[in-house]
């Protein structure tokens, strides 16, 4: 980002790096969403298990 707020890139190097930039967003959108699904279905586990746990266990 640095580099191409600074100036002085070539309009094809402009272009790579926002490319990339681009890429990596939809990398890390992915992961977020891989988060968002595994937080979901934990949660989901819990609350359907919720009057199973051992009344010795205070937790």
């Amino acid at each position: 980002m640095r580099r191409l707020e600074a100036g002085g890139l070539t309009l094809q190097e402009s272009l790579a790096l926002w490319e990339r930039g681009e890429r990596l967003a939809k990398t890390c959108e992915e992961w977020l969403e891989g988060a968002r699904a595994k937080l979901a279905a934990t949660m989901a586990a819990e609350d359907s298990g919720q009057g199973e746990e051992d009344p010795a266990t205070p937790f």
